[in-house]
């Protein structure tokens, strides 16, 4: 089978794009999956989402709750689990 009949048929699928905002600059802007970063911690103060503003280059960081992971990992945005050290 050759790859073209492998995909036959398949649609192309549209990359998932989120709305954000630069608290320095106030810049309202969408980023794609891949401009975003989700650190998920033990509590709800070490679970973030970050980015870079692409109006100002400031680095933002933002608190993400449970919602918010749900809709960033369902999205593809690349997510890193912190580990406590106890």
């Amino acid at each position: 089978m050759s790859v073209a009949a492998a995909f036959a048929g398949m649609r192309s699928v549209s990359t998932m794009v989120f709305r954000a905002g630069c608290p320095d600059c106030r810049g309202r802007f969408e980023l794609a999956a891949s401009a975003l970063r989700l650190a998920i911690g033990a509590t709800s103060k070490t679970t973030f989402y970050s980015f870079t503003c692409p109006d100002c280059g400031v680095s933002v960081r933002k608190p993400a709750g449970e919602r918010i992971v749900e809709l960033l990992t369902g999205g593809g945005v690349r997510t890193l689990r912190l580990h406590s050290t106890l």
